[in-house]
């Protein structure tokens, strides 16, 4: 995927801040201070080719003019290639451009520091978290998930919960989502009263 770093190519779905409610920030930092700050966190975190995109018109060094008018949209987007994959980080809580920027190389510094701390998946869980989610079509009742019977007996549906909760554990190489399926369909029949 191909991203100009001018204009801003906001992300595809994401919510805008509107202008009226936009905030002015306690960062006090330059806009190159904040952008090699940014790239720094990059680099660390192992991404690749990053590219910034945002509505200031940039020299070749990637600074921008110093005769330039007041951006009207001070929105920030970097992209950049994270283990193969294609990652965004946008904001435009901020008032100015260069709070904006210094606000995605903080969050990227945070999700830096919980994966230092050990919890070593954490930051692939954060960038993947949403993506886990099931759509809204795939609606499937208790008994379609745990393969019984609707009138099945309690003690059925516990035993086929169970095979298929040690089947689907992540642990023995199961998915996380069909798990967390297997878990919610026996809550719900749980709930019902049927098990």
């Amino acid at each position: 995927m191909a991203v100009d770093a001018f204009p801003l190519q906001w992300p595809a779905g994401w919510k805008r801040t509107p202008a009226n409610r936009r905030e002015r920030g306690s960062f006090d930092t330059a806009f190159a201070k904040a952008r090699d700050g940014l790239m720094a966190e990059i680099g660390r975190m192992g991404g690749r080719l990053p590219v910034l995109s945002s509505n200031m018109v940039l020299r070749r060094d990637g600074l921008p003019y110093a005769q330039q008018p007041r951006i009207e949209d001070p929105g920030i987007a970097v992209y950049f290639g994270y283990k193969g994959q294609q990652m965004c980080f946008a904001c435009d809580r901020y008032a100015t451009v260069e709070a904006n920027t210094q606000a995605i190389r903080k969050t990227i510094e945070a999700l830096r520091g919980i994966e230092r701390w050990g919890a070593s998946d954490m930051m692939e869980r954060a960038f993947t978290g949403f993506a886990q989610l099931a759509a809204p079509a795939d609606v499937r009742t208790w008994w379609q998930v745990l393969d019984v019977f609707p009138e099945a007996s309690a003690s059925d549906i516990r035993a086929q919960y169970q095979r298929l909760r040690a089947r689907h554990h992540p642990d023995r190489g199961g998915k996380p989502e069909d798990f967390r399926a297997v878990q919610t369909a026996y809550e719900q029949a749980v709930k019902e009263g049927r098990a």
